[in-house]
């Protein structure tokens, strides 16, 4: 069944879709768990979009903080937040994309993943940022995963800079490799899935009909449901079943920000039966 918003307020079909009757699919666990990124349900409120989550049946979340906002948060209501999150059956993976790219942000987005129980921060800070995030790192034992952002990203447009950059540090400092961003910059992600290996915390999602137009704007604005690009769905996975790859799979779906519910639901479905497919072992 596929829900475009209207209908799925409607029909109130996350309801019946509670955790008790959520089953096992593609995806649930083993080398390949696909969870959302809470980004691609910015226009709704924390409660919607747990239901949404929940009709989707992922059992996964990256939360961006429009779901459970870091700056005028306290650890009280970090904790709330994330308790709702987890009675309605959903495990927080990671949190982010958060910035980081101040000092004085530093320590609060490490106290904000500690409250809410979030085992990683996806993150975009400068190379300058580096040596005190490794500190918090070590402090708090919570890993980074630094998000390459594509061509525009002054920073770490890349795979391949982000391990430069977190080269020798510890090794719970690495990389969110979005698959998106990184085909635009002309960079193969099996090839840098691969180069990672343990150092890949978290992986995000879409799908690009035209990746490797000129125009870099034009590259980001081609994204479609995943399945509809040209992007190499079947070999990532494969490459990350390969490597045993221990982090989650999270469908950042940027398009159709008002209702999303349509392309998320067709994008899962192929990633799903992507996932059976794979030949492991």
């Amino acid at each position: 069944m596929i829900l475009n918003r209207r209908k799925f307020l409607a029909t109130g079909a996350a309801v019946a879709t509670s955790p008790a009757t959520l089953s096992a699919l593609p995806g649930d666990s083993g080398p390949i768990k696909l969870a959302v990124a809470t980004y691609s349900l910015r226009s709704f409120k924390r409660p919607e979009a747990i239901k949404m989550i929940q009709a989707l049946n992922i059992k996964y979340a990256d939360v961006k903080d429009f779901h459970l906002a870091i700056k005028d948060g306290t650890p009280e209501t970090w904790k709330a937040g994330a308790k709702e999150f987890h009675d309605a059956g959903i495990k927080l993976v990671a949190c982010g994309n958060v910035d980081m790219k101040k000092p004085e942000e530093l320590r609060r987005a490490f106290e904000y993943a500690k409250a809410a129980g979030f085992p990683t921060i996806v993150c975009a800070p400068t190379q300058a940022q580096l040596p005190e995030i490794e500190k918090l790192v070590k402090e708090f034992n919570i890993k980074i995963a630094i998000h390459n952002h594509g061509p525009e990203d002054k920073f770490m447009p890349t795979p391949q800079s982000v391990l430069e950059a977190v080269k020798g540090m510890d090794p719970r400092m690495g990389l969110c490799i979005d698959i998106g961003h990184t085909a635009r910059t002309g960079a193969d992600n099996v090839e840098w899935i691969a180069k990672a290996g343990d150092r890949l915390h978290e992986m995000h999602f879409k799908d690009l009909k035209d990746p490797n137009n000129a125009d870099p704007m034009v590259a980001r604005a081609s994204q479609v449901d995943v399945g509809d690009g040209v992007l190499p769905i079947p070999a990532i996975f494969q490459q990350l079943a390969k490597q045993k790859y221990k982090g989650y799979c999270s469908l950042e779906y940027e398009i159709n920000a008002k209702d999303p519910m349509a392309g998320m639901q067709k994008s899962f479905a192929y990633m799903r039966k992507v996932i059976s497919e794979l030949k492991l072992g």
